[in-house]
């Protein structure tokens, strides 16, 4: 068989899938703007919160490794969150270098308020929800395919 392609077009920015999912990543990221600023939130302090709603309580380290972020990143969001006073930031006792968080009844009660975030952002794409779906399985394969590694150091 003859390809008829250049030796280069592998290089070429819409043969990437990192790019791809870059773009995909800041445009949905600016989609959900307008839907979070009611809120006063981020998107990255939207998924603290679901996290948060998901285990209350947990460890900065731990919240860190279930959204992928490092104490450096997080630490100014929750500093944020708790200024808006959705969150607390508890030292533990028993060990100094864990510092909790937890949900205030505020940072609680907004998980009702939530609710209509995931409709506002599917309004604002022209995907039916099967397309939906099917994209976040794949995502989600994605996932477990780059993490694996990880997992197994």
């Amino acid at each position: 068989m003859i390809m008829n392609t250049n030796k280069y077009d592998i290089l070429k920015l819409d043969n990437q899938l990192c790019f791809s999912l870059y773009v995909c990543s800041k445009e949905i990221i600016r989609k959900y703007k307008p839907i979070l600023d009611p809120y006063g939130l981020t998107y990255t302090g939207y998924i603290i919160m679901m996290a948060l709603w998901e285990e209350d309580g947990i460890t900065i380290k731990e919240l860190g490794k279930k959204l992928f972020l490092d104490s450096g990143t997080l630490t100014p969001l929750l500093k944020k969150l708790e200024m808006q006073g959705y969150i607390l930031r508890n030292r533990s006792k028993k060990d100094e270098r864990n510092v909790y968080i937890r949900l205030t009844e505020k940072g609680k009660s907004l998980k009702d308020e939530a609710l209509s975030i995931p409709d506002k952002l599917l309004c604002t794409l022209d995907m039916d929800m099967d397309e939906g779906m099917k994209l976040l399985n794949n995502l989600h394969k994605m996932m477990e395919l780059l993490t694996a590694s990880e997992d197994s150091q």
